[in-house]
């Protein structure tokens, strides 16, 4: 299988998008990321176009629809169907979210799951299964939320920790999460950040959102990075070393030209940083 390496600064692929990146993608792109419940039923010209650019750039995949954390069973044959789309596609990395989003039918948001130690055996053990089918190390992401789980026996970075150990799993870092939720629930983010296991994570979010109100900020990804973030980002640099790091926006989309704006001040940032390795593991 190939497995392009997946380094530098990355963008969400936005269908809106497309045609202007198979004709030619800028430079300082230097890998993408795409929801493949988005992709795979996708055929004709949008499907040659996405195999196009699948061929000439490395990819990674950000699952939707999974609920790892659900109650339902889950969902084998979805995880077979991906494994051949992901192998098709010579993308290596699958990850998927820190939550559930599903019952009996899928409930089109990401829920939060119980802090509880009987919600981590369920989560790990579903984890262990999904890496099993995909033959693939995956990675979950840390989430946002807006009300407390109730029953917790544990925060929400121990509850982190604790499924990323019994599963074996990954983690895919979302900064913007770890901001919102810090507004939202009034924690410190450079705090919760130092405590995560930096030896698991294997590529970073950004993003923005809409603040509601002083104590309220809705994850939105339709605005641009606010200066909070890219700090907060600079922070993990510096504590964890330089890591694959993507632009997310999914809604309120502006021309391409203005994410690569914000894709630039990504890479320059990993440079930056990568000319300090003896910080990497400052307090």
């Amino acid at each position: 299988m190939d497995t392009r390496r997946i380094e530098g600064a990355g963008l969400g692929l936005r269908r809106e998008h497309l045609f202007p990146l198979e004709a030619k993608a800028p430079t300082v792109i230097d890998f993408f990321e795409m929801s493949p419940e988005n992709w795979m039923g996708i055929g004709g010209r949008l499907g040659m176009a996405f195999r196009a650019l699948t061929e000439r750039h490395a990819f990674v995949a950000h699952g939707l629809s999974l609920s790892l954390g659900g109650p339902a069973p889950l969902d084998e044959a979805f995880l077979r169907r991906m494994k051949a789309f992901l192998d098709r596609h010579h993308i290596p990395l699958y990850t998927e979210h820190l939550s559930y989003c599903g019952d009996e039918g899928h409930l089109y948001d990401l829920y939060p799951i119980p802090f509880t130690e009987e919600a981590v055996f369920h989560v790990a053990g579903r984890i262990r299964r999904a890496q099993e089918i995909l033959e693939r190390r995956i990675a979950i992401e840390n989430t946002s939320y807006y009300v407390r789980p109730p029953l917790a026996d544990m925060d929400e970075l121990g509850f982190i920790r604790a499924v990323l150990e019994e599963a074996g799993c990954d983690l895919h870092l979302d900064i913007n999460n770890i901001y919102v939720n810090s507004v939202n629930h009034g924690y410190d983010p450079f705090e919760f950040l130092r405590g995560l296991p930096g030896e698991r994570v294997v590529y970073i979010h950004v993003a923005g959102h809409d603040r509601e109100s002083e104590t309220l900020i809705i994850d939105t990804h339709a605005q641009a990075v606010i200066d909070p973030v890219w700090a907060l980002l600079e922070h993990a640099y510096q504590r964890f070393g330089v890591f694959p790091t993507l632009l997310e926006r999914d809604f309120n989309l502006p021309p391409l030209e203005q994410l690569v704006v914000e894709v630039e001040r990504i890479a320059r940032l990993q440079a930056h940083w990568r000319t300090y390795p003896l910080q990497r593991s400052a307090a």
